[in-house]
């Protein structure tokens, strides 16, 4: 048994790579503490935290990352050095690395995509895109599995059994990152519907306004008159009390315009 920077470890070839690894993990983690979550779209954030992958992995010529919602769907990006869609095609087959990773909550190694049984779908579609080597790691963090990161290669055998000991301390790292971004994400959504509702609302309210003045009717009836017009229209509320809303607006500047004159 070893200890390694505090890390007990009883695979001497992990020891080996880890301290090949150390440059790299430096550059990497250095990368990550200068991702400035809410500076840019979740996407924007998740493909830094992707670039940050490349250099925390010896042999990695690119790298990408899957991040799952609870809308049962994913946001899939890759590091600015790939333009594949290797992720994407995983996630579209429902098989491959990441998703055996973050399935499992373990880091899967694959050396020959094409010729891995585990994955026959992915693998060979993997290797037309060049890919032949790949490390998947789950995003874990607070016992949730918000996605899963990786790193590719073209090269076959790319990464040995050791490399993944360096580079899942760097995913638990990520993990932080990733799940600030994708909060922050959704507080901004939150906060942007609830604008909207707060326009709308306000927008209905004087069209109500607008309704009552013109026919002499109260706030309740004219709320029906508004809901009428937009089941008749087919159009939805809020744009049926924009139109109105607009077309007041008009209507005074041209009397204002006419007795100007």
């Amino acid at each position: 048994m070893v200890l390694v920077g505090g890390i007990v470890s009883t695979d001497l070839e992990s020891v080996h790579a880890l301290a090949d690894q150390g440059s790299g993990l430096a550059t990497a983690w250095a990368g990550l503490s200068r991702v400035v979550t809410g500076k840019g779209t979740l996407e924007q954030t998740l493909s830094e935290v992707a670039d940050c992958v490349v250099p925390a992995v010896p042999g990695a010529d690119a790298a990408g990352l899957i991040l799952f919602d609870a809308a049962e769907s994913a946001t899939v990006v890759s590091s600015t050095a790939f333009r594949g869609d290797v992720n994407g095609v995983q996630y579209a087959l429902g098989e491959g690395p990441s998703i055996s990773a973050a399935a499992s909550r373990s880091t899967f190694i694959s050396g020959d995509l094409g010729a891995d049984r585990r994955w026959p779908r992915f693998g060979p579609r993997a290797a037309d895109l060049g890919i032949r080597s790949m490390i998947s790691l789950p995003l874990i963090l607070h016992d949730e599995v918000l996605g899963s990161i990786d790193a590719y290669a073209a090269a076959r055998h790319a990464f040995g059994s050791g490399v993944g000991f360096g580079v899942e301390l760097f995913a638990m790292r990520a993990a932080v990152v990733v799940l600030n971004g994708r909060t922050l994400e959704h507080a901004q959504r939150t906060v942007g519907r609830l604008e909207t509702a707060l326009t709308s609302r306000a927008t209905i309210d004087r069209a109500i306004g607008i309704i009552m003045s013109r026919a002499g009717v109260s706030a309740d009836d004219a709320f029906v008159r508004l809901r009428t017009m937009s089941q008749h229209e087919h159009v939805k509320l809020r744009l049926v009390a924009e139109r109105l809303v607009d077309e007041a607006v008009r209507r005074a500047r041209a009397r204002r315009n006419e007795s100007g004159s």
